[in-house]
């Protein structure tokens, strides 16, 4: 059977917040709490920030051309993260119940500033009981780089009575796998607020064992009650080249082409109002034989509950080496923009070696991965934890300069190690707040339309944006050795007078938060109408763009 090692779900992502049309007065307080502290509405899983904030601020990343109509002479560049010189903030192998940890699942609470991380936990065959070989492990800090094991008393290990393991595992046919968390704070139910979703062998209702999504639901994220049915969606199950089963063979149950694997994240997906899950989806090979490859399939539920069927929605292609698959393929929703910190497998080399890579979508179905090389996240050199493998959980804890990710990692290969000699522990990376990508000048320009060469300028040109009460532009920028200028262009392309290139007041240094202005003119002076906003770049990289409806945010 084929090997399915430990996994990451990380899950539980975003949207704390289910819809600001269903906001009652306790959704409210968050939001505000959100739009004040600018910290967590981040976490876990509420979704980082709204394209449109409380405050009617809107936020344009340039990740994507998604808000471009058209740029000269500019090129996209990837903000890779930044690991922290804490790490790692949580180490492996230090319980004999941990003797690799990957997968993880984060949430920051919005009022308290309480992180809880919760984490898978392989044993092995050092579990004396099948239920223990895999499970789930907890741990919590005040400020997310201390991070304590407590003592639960839950469930033991080999007669180890105190331990901080929150969840076992159904003793199945194979290991209980992942774990991912998603905090819902308009759930009616207390008892439900946290909901894990993760892979283990259940038996249905008519007795048989399948391989499947299981759900499990908690008050407080450390005592947990499994779900009384599963597997909620069958997965797929079985070794290399397997012949696709014919669509009236019942004989090969787990064979069940183009269904999820063992590898589970869900999110609330806002504008769609649903729950979602991505991760692994088995592809057949050349020939046709089944398990060839890892690609990224997704379903959904509205009640965590009952789920579609799983959708393909993104797989290698020919711009690949040969080498290349997903581990899996992790999502959560910053602002309008979908992002998957996708996991790139690499079999061949070390036991499996896997690299993080940024793919973005507007929808969650359709993907671009415009950012293949370099990583987002790259393994250490070295012999060090993560010089291995890098399970990044997809979970961005918000604050107000910095977005932090939690990641498992192995000192080896994912897929072919031996799991009892790994280095494995948990660390966290960061990036500047909205610093996913950015646009910058090309070194030089010297197409025949110029009258000269053009060094490191260049010109991004947006699609018409109402004005609407907006009195405040804020650009999140890094022009320490060149300058920005923003000028206002009517709808027709147009300058306008005192909002020109010359009018403009330059941008110099490196700021989250540059205030864009004109030496005689202010945004607020022109009408409510349609305008297109035109940024020069001299030497600069800009990543962000934030519209302010009110003057309240100096």
């Amino acid at each position: 059977m084929q090997k399915l090692l430990s996994r990451r779900n990380v899950s539980a992502r975003q949207n704390l917040f289910r819809s600001i049309g269903h906001v009652k007065p306790f959704c409210a307080f968050l939001l505000l709490n959100f739009v004040l502290e600018i910290s967590a509405i981040a976490q876990t899983n509420s979704a980082p920030r709204a394209a449109q904030n409380a405050a009617g601020d809107r936020v344009i990343l340039f990740a994507d051309d998604h808000a471009v109509l058209y740029r000269s002479g500019t090129k996209r560049v990837l903000q890779p993260l930044q690991r922290h010189p804490a790490n790692p903030l949580i180490k492996g192998r230090d319980k004999p119940w941990e003797v690799a940890i990957a997968w993880t699942s984060v949430y920051r609470n919005p009022q308290t500033g309480r992180y809880q991380l919760w984490y898978q936990s392989f044993a092995g065959d050092a579990a004396k009981d099948r239920t223990r070989r895999c499970t789930v492990s907890y741990a919590e800090s005040e400020d997310g780089i201390l991070f304590t094991k407590p003592n639960l008393g839950l469930f033991d290990f080999n007669g180890v009575k105190e331990t901080s393991i929150v969840l076992i595992a159904n003793g199945g046919t194979s290991d209980r796998y992942g774990v991912s968390v998603l905090v819902d704070p308009l759930e009616k139910d207390a008892r439900r607020r946290y909901k894990m979703a993760y892979f283990d062998f259940t038996r249905a209702q008519d007795g048989r064992e399948y391989p499947g999504l299981n759900v499990a639901f908690s008050p407080d994220g450390i005592h947990w009650t499994k779900h009384s049915q599963g597997p909620l969606s069958r997965a797929s199950y079985g070794d290399f080249g397997e012949p696709v089963p014919f669509s009236d063979e019942t004989n090969h149950p787990w064979s069940i082409p183009l269904s999820m694997a063992d590898a589970l994240d869900v999110f609330y997906d806002s504008p769609r109002k649903i729950f979602a899950i991505h991760g692994k989806m088995w592809i057949d090979g050349p020939s046709g034989g089944m398990y060839w490859k890892h690609a990224m399939g997704r379903i959904e539920s509205k009640d965590f509950i009952h789920w579609s069927a799983a959708q393909l929605v993104l797989a290698p292609d020919e711009h690949d080496p040969a080498w290349v698959e997903f581990h899996t393929a992790p999502v959560f929703l910053y602002n309008d923009l979908y992002i998957c910190p996708l996991q790139i497998l690499d079999r061949s080399t070390r036991g499996g070696v896997v690299d993080i890579e940024l793919a973005t979508s507007r929808d969650g179905f359709a993907w671009e991965r415009s950012f293949r090389k370099p990583f987002w996240l790259a393994r250490s050199e070295g012999e060090q934890f993560d010089s291995g493998s890098i399970f990044l959980c997809a979970q961005p804890v918000v604050l107000e300069d910095e977005i932090r990710f939690y990641y498992g990692a192995y000192g080896q290969g994912a897929t072919g190690s031996d799991d009892n000699s790994l280095t494995t522990s948990i660390g966290m990376a960061t990036i500047p707040r909205d610093r996913f990508a950015g646009l910058q000048p090309i070194a030089r320009s010297d197409q025949p339309t110029l009258k000269q060469p053009l060094e490191n300028v260049g010109q991004i040109t947006l699609k018409p944006i109402r004005r609407s009460g907006m009195t405040r532009l804020q650009l999140n920028a890094d022009a320490s050795v060149g300058a920005i200028r923003v000028e206002v262009l009517d709808r027709n392309g147009k300058r306008l007078r005192g909002f020109a290139y010359d009018d403009a007041v330059p941008i110099r240094g490196d700021s989250l938060r540059h205030v864009v202005r004109w030496k005689s003119r202010a945004i607020s002076d022109l009408p409510d109408q349609d305008y297109l906003l035109r940024i020069h770049l001299e030497r600069a990289t800009i990543y962000a763009l934030t519209l302010t409806a009110s003057s309240s945010n100096k």
